[in-house]
């Protein structure tokens, strides 16, 4: 999935547990597991928000974007040169 969770990582900069997250945010143990694993295909703002004020972040933090065929630095390099001869 193009989109990574980071939610464990700040969890570990909070020095946190799942369940203490969980109910700070008000969600259940589990479904704070499907969205930290990345298997949750939405998350509602209002729970993003929750999240970003019990762990003190950033939206950022905890998502980001990654492509799903990312090319590496030296293909990409090929690919320019082959295109510009």
């Amino acid at each position: 999935m193009p989109i990574a969770v980071d939610i464990d990582v700040m969890l570990a900069r909070r020095k946190m547990s799942v369940g203490e997250l969980a109910e700070r945010v008000g969600i259940t143990p589990a479904n704070l597991a499907v969205l930290k694993n990345g298997r949750a295909k939405a998350v509602r703002f209002a729970t993003l928000a929750a999240l970003c004020e019990a762990l003190d972040c950033q939206p950022g933090d905890l998502l980001r974007w990654e492509p799903e065929n990312a090319a590496q630095p030296d293909d990409a390099l090929d690919a320019v040169d082959t295109v510009d001869g």
